[in-house]
């Protein structure tokens, strides 16, 4: 089978990169909110602590997508794909980030309160992910070890319940343990691009 035009992968990563690239302004743009107006804007650590997990995973998508020159067939279907599953990191930022706060008392009550629809999309971006690892082939899947479909259901069962648990001391909880346990992931898995 004959390698796919490179024309193709440098198209459909640049239209990623753009979009990834609004997704971690808006995560920079945020976080620098806390510090253009100091006092005034109160932290919240479960909030931070998704900014945070954001910034690291979206990086990380970034990476593993170099893996798209395995695909040996573009379609638009893929083409298509790839752009949603894109756009679902530029709007799990955006639900970090909103441009207005007015009707909020801060961002713990804006978390809490919009929680359902980061935890979904959270959960669906999993889903989509596992989409992503199978268009790569399945040498590319059998490349991440057994792994890889422990790592996705957790998540997915980590989001889904964390939008029916209210408690702050459990979002704490869950969000340091999705920062660790990510950036483990990453370092087991891809420290090295092959």
């Amino acid at each position: 089978m004959a390698a796919p035009d490179p024309e193709y992968f440098a198209h459909v990563r640049t239209i990623m990169g753009m979009i990834l690239g609004l997704s971690l302004a808006r995560l920079v743009n945020g976080l620098t909110r806390f510090v253009q107006h100091p006092g005034t804007i109160q932290i919240y650590p479960v909030h931070i602590g998704w900014v945070i997990f954001m910034l690291i995973s979206t990086v990380h998508f970034w990476w593993y997508e170099f893996h798209l020159s395995l695909v040996r067939e573009w379609t638009f279907p893929i083409y298509f794909f790839l752009i949603v599953y894109t756009m679902s990191f530029a709007a799990l930022t955006a639900l970090l980030f909103p441009d207005q706060m007015g009707g909020y008392n801060g961002f713990e009550d804006y978390f809490h309160t919009r929680k359902n629809w980061f935890f979904g999309l959270l959960a669906i971006t999993t889903l989509l992910d596992i989409g992503d690892t199978m268009m790569k082939g399945e040498a590319y899947y059998q490349s991440l070890g057994r792994g890889y479909p422990i790592h996705q259901v957790v998540f997915f069962v980590l989001a889904v319940s964390a939008m029916q648990i209210a408690n702050k001391r459990y979002q704490l909880a869950l969000v340091c343990f999705a920062n660790i346990y990510q950036i483990t992931w990453i370092l087991d898995t891809y420290d090295v691009l092959q």
